[in-house]
């Protein structure tokens, strides 16, 4: 099977994912409600070299386990790989910490692992939720290798997941593909945010188009003001502004850069308002605490 047919497969299968498992196909895809409403067991511990596994029915299943040491977006994809094996019917797998881009077109994945790696891409990111994300950021489509990443940080996904989606969704030129993926997470981290971005933190950049919306966040994320004079009115304690030129972390930082941290005291979610000039009215938006799962799945937070 061929990567093309695998994703012939997979996006009929995520189609009909979504609807039996009840998901809201315009937005943020919550992976571990639906392993919930697929009646699959799920526990997540650290793993050394594995993503996950599946245990399908005949093998005291079906049930999930997931890596525990995985960053949240990796976390949240292999949740959707290791549904999209029981969706489709699979045995029994063990998934391994393979280099996923790299070896998408080596020749090394079996069938039944290109039809679940596909099917994760569909589940999380469907055409809906990618074109509200594009109009989150106020464009039709993408134009900049910021949108890919935007869209990601919008849809819990990585840079180099959406850019392959975003092309299999017929929004980007293989060309634009190809050049894209060549452009580190790392620069694009930089360039909204103005400065280095430490190790696997990301930026969440507030515009006019948040209103309304959640930012679903980890410790060590920077939430940035888009708009020259924008500046925060409220924010939650937890958060606090980067470091000055003292190397002394301050809230007032914050409201001075318009660059605010989320600390490991954040917990749970909390509203957040910016003035932007201009503007008659507060733009007003949620934060929501994500980290990767541990333990027992009915033990995760909601």
């Amino acid at each position: 099977m061929n990567w093309n047919v695998a994703h012939k497969v997979a996006a009929m299968e995520a189609v009909k994912a979504h609807r039996d498992l009840a998901i809201d196909r315009g937005g943020y895809v919550d992976v571990y409600s639906a392993l919930l409403r697929a009646g699959l067991v799920a526990m997540a511990r650290p793993i050394p070299r594995l993503f996950g596994m599946y245990a399908a029915p005949q093998d005291n299943g079906p049930a999930v386990l997931l890596n525990a040491s995985l960053d949240i977006v990796t976390q949240r994809h292999t949740a959707a790989h290791e549904l999209g094996h029981h969706r489709a019917g699979h045995g029994t797998s063990v998934d391994e910490e393979l280099d996923r881009p790299r070896t998408w077109g080596d020749g090394s994945w079996r069938d039944e692992e290109k039809v679940a790696e596909a099917f994760a891409a569909w589940f999380l990111m469907p055409l809906p939720a990618v074109q509200s994300a594009l109009a989150q950021i106020g464009v039709n489509r993408p134009l900049v290798p910021e949108h890919a990443y935007r869209i990601g940080r919008i849809l819990g996904t990585s840079y180099a997941g959406t850019v392959n989606h975003l092309h299999r969704l017929r929004m980007l030129s293989q060309v634009q593909k190809t050049e894209w993926l060549r452009v580190k997470p790392a620069s694009i981290k930089a360039n909204l945010a103005g400065s280095t971005v430490p190790g696997k933190a990301h930026v969440y950049l507030v515009d006019t188009g948040a209103h309304g919306t959640t930012l679903r966040v980890d410790t060590g994320d920077l939430v940035v003001l888009g708009n020259t004079g924008a500046r925060f009115e409220t924010l939650p304690p937890a958060l606090q502004g980067t470091e000055g030129a003292d190397g002394q972390a301050s809230l007032s930082n914050a409201w001075t850069s318009g660059i605010a941290e989320v600390t490991d005291m954040f917990t749970g979610s909390a509203s957040a308002t910016v003035h932007f000039p201009g503007a008659t009215e507060l733009l007003e938006f949620t934060l929501e605490r994500q980290a990767p799962r541990t333990g027992i799945q009915s033990l995760w937070p909601a």
